[in-house]
């Protein structure tokens, strides 16, 4: 069994990751993907905290965050797939310009 803060310290790692590559890259997929590598820590922290406690708490709101990491993939994917039919390109550039 992991020590809790092991957990929180990888848990900070994924979060740092996911939020370096989203601010790096302009492809909106690995953007995208990015955003699911920081829900990730987000729940690795919320396990270990729950482990510090002694509660499940932790866990409960993990399966949470987990239910909405699966609704915002699905819509995600949606909006980037619609993006790429109208452009033709997943680079986040040209999308910047939008028009109302």
């Amino acid at each position: 069994m992991a020590h809790p803060t092991s957990l929180m310290i990888i848990g900070a790692i994924l979060f740092g990751l996911g939020a370096t590559g989203f601010l790096t890259r302009r492809n909106m997929i690995v953007m995208f993907l990015c955003t699911e590598i920081m829900f990730q820590g987000v729940l690795v922290n919320l396990v270990g905290m729950g482990m510090m406690h002694g509660n499940l708490e932790g866990q409960v709101l993990g399966i949470f965050v987990l239910v909405i990491a699966a609704v915002e993939a699905g819509l995600g994917l949606a909006i980037v797939v619609m993006m790429y039919r109208r452009r033709g390109t997943l680079d986040a550039e040209s999308w910047r310009q939008m028009r109302g």
